[in-house]
């Protein structure tokens, strides 16, 4: 089967890319595409937010938060390990957003144990944005559910095994509190997705037969680390190079495409086989590979894919997920998480021959969890989307471990794992020794397949 090869398109503003794209900003309250509503003056059910990990990432989820009509919202804590980091975020989000963010040196908190001094400024309708690295999601979570505060969490979730069940533990607490709780897999709350899944649990597909899953695009590696940079921020910094601080790029980017399989297939998989490597002239001194292929096996043997490359070694590329029922094909998403969502009139996966494509969406994905979540606070909705999470994420971490093993993984072994990158991660600070260490060379660990273990 052969994809549409698709053309390259500028992508649509991410949060990664918000500190980046902040200057975008012109007359009438417009922001590199988000549209700000109008400033809540004098109101007193605002919802406050404490954002932990001041990245592009978490700025960009403030402005999600901002443009969403279940606000009004306000930024009142930051927390982060580099306070550069936090001060840049600070000043762009306070430019942007002028009166909507209120954060004072005293609720500006700089360390490993920042988190904890920015949740506790926080009361019971607020939320806790906690959008840094997978090893510390676990650790916070906790602490926002022993505070009685909701959450709103990034992807990934936890970089092994033991994390993501301590997660899960946390996100019962949650459910005895009734919490609100939000995670990053936005594609789950696009409406065009949401319909093709109506329409394929009505039977309009037939049974599911294949899913295909694409990241075909250059991503640039990590150089050498300058001489006098902090080792263990340096690899925090670095935070999709390493393992052990978000579980590594694979986990980080292609946890959307796993969450779209499980949720087309409404199961989670039994078995994973894969290959993966990089490139003989790789000059990547981190530890990921460049390319990789996955395929998971659904308990009815339904197969589904995941094909990465990152090297950019070719012309052809591609960003989408498809779905090939017994009646027909068709494409569950589009570049950069876009709600390109198309059925076909059989398996011929083309312009020409489209049945039926979703219009395009009012709101993008990111905004929309905004409006859900924010919305369940205001009406007090049920939502708690950790085992969710966490389950993807498993297998997430199936797919890793066959790609660096080299051995088929089974569903059982890997949420059963007890292998962990490193051990007591709550007790990390500012001297903790490196979790790894590069060669003499400056490039660090990398998977061998037939010797790697990960489970």
């Amino acid at each position: 089967m052969s994809n549409e090869k698709k053309q390259a398109k500028p992508n649509q503003p991410s949060r990664r890319d918000f500190l980046n794209k902040s200057g975008m900003v012109v007359a009438g309250g417009v922001l590199a595409g988000y549209t700000l509503p109008p400033v809540y003056a004098g109101e007193d059910n605002t919802i406050r937010l404490a954002l932990i990990g001041c990245g592009g990432r978490g700025s960009g989820a403030v402005a999600n938060a901002m443009a969403s009509a279940h606000g009004p919202v306000k930024l009142v804590a930051m927390a982060d390990i580099v306070e550069e980091r936090l001060e840049r975020s600070r000043k762009i989000l306070t430019k942007n957003f002028t009166d909507r963010v209120d954060v004072p040196k005293e609720r500006r908190f700089i360390g490993f144990d920042a988190y904890k001094k920015a949740i506790d400024c926080l009361g019971p309708n607020d939320v806790a944005m906690i959008t840094n690295f997978g090893y510390f999601r676990p650790t916070q979570l906790e602490y926002a559910v022993k505070k009685g505060v909701n959450v709103f969490m990034e992807k990934s979730f936890a970089p092994d095994a033991p994390g993501l069940r301590r997660l899960m533990r946390a996100g019962e607490e949650a459910k005895k509190k009734n919490l609100k709780i939000a995670a990053g897999l936005q594609c789950r709350h696009s409406v065009n997705r949401q319909e093709l899944i109506k329409r394929i649990r009505n039977g309009e597909m037939g049974e599911l037969q294949l899913i295909r899953a694409y990241r075909m695009h250059p991503v640039g590696g990590m150089g050498p680390k300058p001489a006098g940079y902090d080792e263990l921020l340096w690899q925090i910094k670095n935070f999709v190079r390493f393992f052990w601080v978000s579980g590594g790029l694979f986990a980080e980017m292609n946890i959307h495409q796993i969450d779209e399989i499980c949720w087309l297939k409404d199961a989670l998989p039994v078995s994973a086989i894969a290959t993966g490597g990089r490139s003989a002239n790789s000059k990547n001194h981190g530890q990921g590979f460049d390319s990789m292929s996955v395929e998971w096996t659904f308990g009815d043997g339904t197969k589904a894919t995941d094909t990465v490359s990152w090297h950019g070694g070719h012309s052809y590329r591609d960003f989408a997920t498809y779905v090939h029922g017994t009646k027909c094909a068709a494409q569950f998403s589009g570049n950069s998480h876009d709600g390109d969502v198309v059925l076909y009139k059989n398996q011929r996966i083309a312009k020409d021959n489209i049945t039926w494509k979703a219009p395009k969406e009012k709101h993008s994905p990111w905004d929309a969890e905004w409006n859900v979540l924010l919305s369940s606070i205001r009406n007090d909705k049920p939502q708690n989307e950790v085992e969710r999470a966490a389950l993807s994420n498993f297998a997430d971490l199936m797919g890793r471990a066959a790609i660096h093993s080299g051995k088929e993984i089974t569903w059982d072994e890997m949420y059963n794992s007890q292998f962990q990158f490193v051990k007591n991660i709550d007790d990390m600070n500012y001297d903790t020794p490196p979790p790894v260490k590069a060669d003499a060379n400056g490039y660090y660990p990398v998977p061998v397949p037939g010797i790697w273990k990960e489970t």
